[in-house]
């Protein structure tokens, strides 16, 4: 039988490349915009502990369910919820084409794009601009002025578009999740037609799986064509204690991670963290008013007290904005 010889270049070669990928795969970083904080660490603890066959914590992967909030958490939210800022802007434009829609002082508020006295009218009057906005009118109608609306407005502040206000340090944080198996899910308090949207394009999360509030529709068929109408009457609110709600109705399982960052999470981030096993709550805490905006205990928007004061003796990571996020948006804001 001939001798066999191994090539000692293709043997150094091979060798090479088998430590260059091991280098590679111990280098890489799941969360790159995330400093080398404690968040973090506890973050991919977390997710290395129940994705482990071997760890005592591992959860199989069709219990794998993070749920999100959306405003503050996922994109941010000043000076107001950027749907209220659709409904104004879309209000003014109705209000071009016909004037005779302005029957009130929260209508001509918002159609002169006058938002302090807006927020003078209260709840009655911004419910009022919402529905102006939002209700009777197909499904496709709807969506089609949302996102000719996301091409063409801009944050008054930053300049970028609504949907570049987005946190990329969490954009990674649902990318390694779903890398490991996780199924992510946005439960926001914004209207679940106004989300879905977007939510696929910019989060990487489909329209089935956004949880929102929505208001009532019926099914009409018009001129032959089968449709969605929405409505104008509140169907479901998805804040507060109606987010485990939500959850249980669309999900129905509960999360092992839940994120949010204000008290209206409070109760996602109770319901999540109270099943067995290994589990994890989050808070956004906005710190940053040099790359961002820096506010919790007060305002309009936002709020965050309870859950502040609440978050190290329940266990929940409170992540630092200033402190633990490198980057804020993917895209530099250009004022």
């Amino acid at each position: 039988m001939p001798r066999i010889t191994r090539c000692p270049l293709r043997a150094t070669l091979s060798g090479t490349a088998i430590l260059l990928a091991t280098t590679v795969t111990a280098l890489a970083d799941p969360l790159p915009s995330w400093g080398d904080t404690d968040a973090k660490s506890r973050i991919i603890s977390f997710v290395e502990a129940v994705t482990d066959p071997a760890s005592p914590d591992y959860v199989t992967p069709a219990a794998r369910i993070a749920t999100f909030d959306n405003d503050g958490t996922l994109w941010a939210e000043q000076p107001v919820y950027f749907q209220l800022i659709y409904a104004v802007e879309q209000v003014a434009k109705m209000a071009e084409a016909d004037p005779a829609i302005l029957t009130s002082d929260a209508l001509k508020a918002a159609a002169s794009g006058d938002m302090n006295a807006l927020l003078a009218t209260g709840k009655e009057g911004l419910v009022e601009v919402l529905k102006t906005s939002h209700a009777d009118m197909p499904l496709s109608e709807f969506q089609s002025n949302v996102a000719a609306w996301l091409d063409t407005s801009r944050h008054p502040t930053t300049g970028l578009r609504y949907d570049e206000m987005i946190y990329q340090p969490m954009l990674e944080l649902l990318s390694y999740l779903r890398d490991e198996d996780f199924a992510t899910y946005i439960v926001s308090g914004g209207g679940i037609d106004f989300i879905r949207v977007f939510a696929d394009e910019v989060y990487g999360i489909p329209p089935e799986q956004v949880v929102g509030s929505s208001l009532t529709a019926s099914y009409e068929v018009v001129d032959g064509v089968p449709m969605i109408i929405k409505g104008d009457a509140l169907f479901f609110n998805d804040d507060k204690g109606g987010k485990p709600v939500g959850i249980t109705h669309h999900i129905g399982r509960r999360p092992i991670l839940a994120g949010g960052n204000s008290d209206g999470d409070f109760e996602m981030l109770e319901y999540t963290t109270a099943g067995d096993g290994a589990r994890l709550g989050l808070l956004i805490h906005h710190t940053d008013a040099t790359r961002e905006f820096a506010y919790d205990r007060e305002g309009h928007i936002g709020v965050l007290n309870r859950g502040q004061d609440e978050a190290e003796a329940r266990g929940w990571l409170l992540v630092d904005m200033a402190q633990d996020w490198q980057t804020i948006f993917p895209v530099d804001p250009k004022n």
